[in-house]
């Protein structure tokens, strides 16, 4: 009975001593390119990222998916935990994650989420993988033989939750750092064993917990899970390497950023004739300032030299994917216009997260691309409206800020 199945557990984590945790802490893997990486990480041999952008430490120009790559991710994780950076907790137990940005504050749960709920969909995702993607998750996790990238989840609002988490942060965390970005981690260890029993149960009778980031480590653990237990069919799936590195935050306290798109084309089309065909389906304003949604159904659209406030004439469908904002742009003017119908693999159409600004992508088409549009971001309700219907959003629809850091704590798998 899946309703029956551990959602998330207690583990023995691998951690940096308070001392190096600000030396460790990285952005997340997949935001930064190798040459950004190989830039914030000279000068910080500690640093998380000569771990999970370990390219940076060969030859310029090395393929990031090469075996090297790899093989030289463990080495670095090794010496770490050689050099007394890193160490291993010596009994299992929860962890409480703060993100602080600004005014923002956001707190979540830290445990090691099971594959087997994963496969179940009692943790859900939103979106599609890339296989490509998927196959590096993988290949980093048998190299270094652990979760070092954590996946961040929400759940619905528990009071049980609040409350084991209002008695653990008003202890000393184990560490609090503020990344290069201003956004400041604190860690705390969960140590009161009923507590972590309260946590446990809490997790157990959620009906769901929703992924927001992080879907090709979600889909890799369930690979390498699935590929150990077929070389060793005695294992129950209650082994650390059947369960993935998680941090869940309650959804009332997420924000999700627009995830605005720049396409690279029109398709053949003069500015005039595009701009007549999208007054077609949109109410067209010139703009005499960069234009961001306030409400669904608005868009801001640039061209070269000149903003403009979109407005869709027809009311969106009720279906929970359909009536998504990103959803009727590919639907009504970028396959119908363009020509672009899979935003998994064309390469006229790129992403900009929210928190990249209007003026970047502005740039952007002013440095040679043919438009973009800045789109008004889905709601957490909405998400989990999609994955409850056992539906998956269009491609790049969410961007979540704060960002989790990468090398705060690792699940090793054994």
């Amino acid at each position: 009975m899946t309703e029956n199945l551990p959602v998330l557990r207690p583990f023995a984590a691998l951690r940096p001593t308070p001392v190096h945790a600000a030396a460790v802490l990285a952005p997340p893997y997949d935001v930064l390119d190798s040459n950004e990486a190989w830039r914030r990480a000279a000068g910080k041999p500690h640093s998380f990222l000569h771990i999970s952008k370990a390219e940076i430490d060969l030859a310029a120009g090395t393929d990031p998916y090469a075996p090297a790559v790899y093989a030289k991710a463990a080495e670095n994780l090794n010496r770490l935990v050689a050099e007394g950076v890193l160490v291993r907790e010596t009994r299992p137990c929860f962890y409480v994650y703060r993100l602080t940005a600004g005014a923002h504050v956001q707190t979540g749960i830290v445990g090691a989420a099971s594959v087997a709920a994963y496969d179940a969909g009692r943790i859900r995702r939103h979106e599609f993988t890339r296989p490509e993607k998927e196959d590096d998750r993988v290949r980093q996790i048998e190299a270094v033989n652990a979760h070092t990238g954590p996946v961040l989840a929400a759940y619905r609002p528990n009071p049980m939750v609040a409350a084991v988490t209002r008695r653990v942060t008003a202890t000393s965390p184990l560490f609090t750092v503020t990344a290069d970005d201003g956004v400041t981690h604190g860690v705390w260890q969960v140590a009161d064993e009923n507590d972590g029993a309260m946590l446990a149960a809490a997790f157990a009778a959620m009906p769901a917990l929703f992924i927001a980031d992080g879907h090709h480590r979600s889909a890799a653990a369930s690979r390498v899970a699935a590929a150990r237990r077929a070389a060793n069919p005695a294992r129950r799936g209650e082994e650390r390497d059947h369960s993935f590195l998680l941090v869940s935050f309650p959804a009332d306290e997420m924000v999700i950023l627009d995830y605005n798109r720049i396409v690279s084309t029109l398709n053949g089309l003069d500015r005039e004739t595009f701009l007549a065909k999208v007054a077609g389906m949109c109410a067209v304003t010139a703009s005499p300032c960069p234009v961001k949604p306030v409400a669904r159904g608005i868009m801001g659209m640039y061209l070269p030299g000149q903003w403009y406030h979109l407005a869709w004439r027809a009311a969106p469908p009720a279906d929970p994917v359909a009536g998504l904002d990103v959803s009727l742009l590919t639907d009504r003017l970028l396959a119908p216009v363009l020509g672009i119908t899979d935003l998994r693999q064309d390469r006229r159409i790129d992403f900009m997260g929210g928190a990249r600004g209007l003026a970047a992508l502005a740039e952007r088409v002013d440095g040679g691309a043919s438009a973009a549009f800045a789109m008004y971001p889905p709601s957490m309700d909405e998400l989990m409206a999609v994955t409850e219907a056992g539906r998956v959003m269009p491609p790049k629809s969410t961007w979540f800020e704060p960002k989790l850091a990468d090398g705060l704590l690792s699940l090793p798998l054994e």
